[in-house]
């Protein structure tokens, strides 16, 4: 086997053990005297050195061994866990992905970790314990630890910068003989939000406000003003001495995050933002002092350890693009042999189609999940960052996760990421209240985050929801008038969902003060641009003090879809068969027309009746005067309808094509597909036909 095979091997299995360890910390964190998981963890942890020290990768051997030590001494209860020796073991974790990372992009795995050894030597003799000078010391670390921006942050401003807002740094400096320096800064932050979001600052809001800061602070900047206004506005504030504005691009936001000084905390920032895929990895809930198992997630196996590593080969996504291509054309020749051989009724012609048929059949199924992924590949870091996220803001929360093994096709799972990132630290930050508030409320103290994935028709939808504050209604609509996103008489009209949309508004922010955790603003705009570049759309619920949620629904751009063929006069369309309820014929009597509209009685509700051939303009059709009605019942989560047709064809698998480039935006037509015979119909998205 060659080297770069093994090296293949040694990724793929260090992500396992680190997901592993990641997960069981988090439940230990939950539960710190059931030794047992801290076996799992020593395993792990044990596995992980050994295979580092074989590949030669001695910093991450080395840091392992430091970790086994103190891991030693808890399993044998000379040692208990307490938040000291979670958050260094935690760090821990962070750097050995840092780690893996660097050595992913090619480098040799060298970090400098020598702080959190220092700290890992201090547990296990014991002096962390006793105060003083190495107590500060170790406080001091973990400041210093705090990358310049952490991964969230990092991807507002990359994504702002793709999106052409303009990004910058500004360095304040405040005169040496300034008394109240933090009023001067307070007046700075009023100043700049004027002009649009403040992302970041260093030192933190907190520590400014504290006056824990010498003579100068720096803060990264989302606005709409030009630099001379901001230079200006800034400096025009009373015993200001200087600012100085630094647009920034991408090279110079990469320069700036591989500084010298910020080379080994960017790594460690950018290994968060990129955490391993355990494919059994278990999803716990996540608390800012004490997470615990989640619901509708699996347990870890009761040998315990880590996952044991699949026999996988690695290839190329646009390989799996081609063979995808090269089937969907057999796939349109099968269907054009199948009705040559039915109309040539020969036996030997019509076995060896209906054999080939078979074979193909199988085929498309391995096809088809080739390219699926299970979406907790990007759910299982949730956890470990709601914790953080929790623990930042002394806020207790438990997240729950269902339908993490809902699959979506890799190109989706690998931009999704970064947008349900800002939607779950969204609701940390602005929805969950802190535990005063929540208590009174008449809530329990400790408040629930629930992130679903589920399948509906040839869609995924996620949908994150709280049982926080809510969203006020007339808060929001208060700041779009002022702002000037919509006027006086068009917000008294606006219904509850359109007042919420106006968050993912550019630049809008409902902040009331500046938080280095960014919320509804310059998040949400960028959330709802990448979830529309993939297909995909967004939507809020909310009430007043019950709690939000933000449904997010994205194609599942699969390739082949089972779909049912139906005929409006001498047009063909398909529609997807996973949105299909039933096909029916309904006599002319079943139909009411209620407020100008049809409707039908179906299973004791009342549905919508829809004319496809009015929707779509079809020539020379009609609801027939005389005869039933052919009707096909769709579903999109609890709501359905009925499309009226002329004539079912029946079912078929067909090959999901683009309609290219010049036709976009078609209303409720998701592709075309071609048929055996050569004719072209259309795809029907019933998900938009559903309001």
């Amino acid at each position: 086997m060659e080297l770069n095979q093994y090296l293949s091997m040694f990724i793929d299995e260090s992500k396992e053990h680190l997901q592993a360890m990641n997960d069981n910390l988090l439940s230990l964190e939950a539960s710190p005297e059931d030794v047992s998981i801290v076996h799992n963890i020593f395993r792990s942890a044990h596995t992980l050195k050994g295979m580092s020290a074989t590949m030669g990768f001695e910093d991450l051997a080395s840091l392992t061994h430091e970790m086994e030590n103190v891991l030693d001494l808890v399993r044998n209860h000379k040692l208990k866990m307490d938040s000291f020796i979670f958050d260094w073991i935690f760090k821990s974790l962070d750097a050995l992905e840092a780690m893996v990372e660097d050595i992913i992009q090619g480098g040799t795995g060298k970090l400098d970790v020598s702080e959190i050894v220092a700290a890992l030597k201090s547990i296990v003799s014991g002096d962390y314990l006793k105060g003083g000078a190495s107590t500060a010391a170790a406080s001091k670390q973990e400041k210093q630890q705090e990358p310049l921006l952490d991964e969230f942050q990092l991807s507002i401003i990359q994504q702002s910068i793709e999106a052409g807002l303009s990004v910058c740094l500004i360095e304040v400096t405040i005169r040496k003989d300034c008394v109240l320096k933090a009023a001067r800064a307070y007046m700075v932050f009023n100043v700049l939000e004027q002009h649009g979001e403040v992302i970041k600052s260093a030192p933190s809001v907190e520590d400014i406000e504290q006056e824990r800061f010498d003579d100068s602070f720096s803060v990264f900047f989302i606005s709409h003003a030009d630099r001379e206004t901001l230079e200006k506005q800034v400096s025009s504030v009373s015993e200001i001495e200087k600012a100085t504005v630094t647009p920034l691009d991408q090279a110079k936001l990469d320069e700036l995050m591989n500084s010298p000084v910020q080379a080994a905390q960017a790594e460690v920032a950018a290994a968060v933002a990129e955490a391993p895929a355990a494919p059994a990895a278990e999803a716990p809930k996540a608390s800012g002092s004490a997470p615990a198992q989640s619901a509708g997630t699996k347990k870890p196996a009761a040998g315990g350890g880590a996952p044991v590593a699949n026999r996988t080969i690695r290839v190329d996504i646009e390989r799996l693009d081609t063979l995808m291509n090269l089937f969907s054309e057999l796939l349109i020749d099968r269907v054009r042999l199948e009705q040559l051989a039915s109309e040539v009724k020969r036996s030997d012609l019509t076995e060896t189609v209906e054999h080939m048929t078979r074979v193909s059949s199988d085929l498309q199924n391995i096809v088809l999940k080739l390219r699926m992924v299970p979406i907790d590949t990007v759910f299982n870091r949730f956890p470990r960052m709601i914790r953080d996220v929790a623990k930042t803001l002394d806020k207790k929360v438990d997240l729950i996760i269902t339908g993490a093994d809902t699959e979506l096709d890799r190109t989706v799972i690998d931009e999704i990421g970064d947008p349900l990132v800002h939607l779950l630290r969204n609701s940390v930050d602005h929805g969950v209240e802190p535990v005063a508030d929540r208590i009174a409320a008449g809530k329990s103290e400790t408040g629930t985050i629930n992130l679903r994935a589920y399948h509906s028709g040839n869609h995924v939808f996620i949908e994150i929801e709280d049982d926080g504050r809510g969203i006020n209604r007339e808060k929001v609509l208060g700041i779009a008038v002022k702002n000037g996103v919509v006027g006086q008489d068009q917000a008294a009209r606006m219904t509850d969902e359109e007042v919420y949309m106006l968050l993912f508004a550019s630049g809008f922010s409902t902040a009331d003060k500046i938080s280095d955790i960014s919320g509804r603003g310059v998040g949400l705009d960028v959330v709802k641009t990448k979830i529309e570049s993939l297909g995909g759309t967004v939507q809020v619920e909310s009430k007043w003090g019950r709690g939000s949620k933000f449904s997010v629904q994205l194609p599942l751009t699969l390739s082949i879809i089972s779909a049912m063929l139906v005929r409006m006069s001498s047009e063909k369309y398909a529609i997807p068969l996973s949105s299909i309820v039933e096909t029916a014929a309904i006599k002319p009597e079943q139909i009411r027309v209620v407020h100008g509209n049809k409707m039908i009685d179906y299973r004791n509700s009342m549905i919508p009746l829809v004319p496809l051939d009015k929707l779509f303009d079809v020539p020379n059709t009609g609801e027939s005067a005389a005869g039933d009605t052919q009707i096909v019942v769709i579903r999109k989560g609890e709501k359905l309808a009925a499309l009226v047709v002329d004539e079912f064809i029946g079912q078929q698998e067909i090959v999901l094509k683009s309609l290219g480039k010049y036709l976009t935006n078609l209303f409720a037509i998701s592709g075309a597909t071609i048929l055996g015979d050569g004719q072209v119909a259309l795809i029907i998205d019933t998900n938009a036909l559903i309001k």
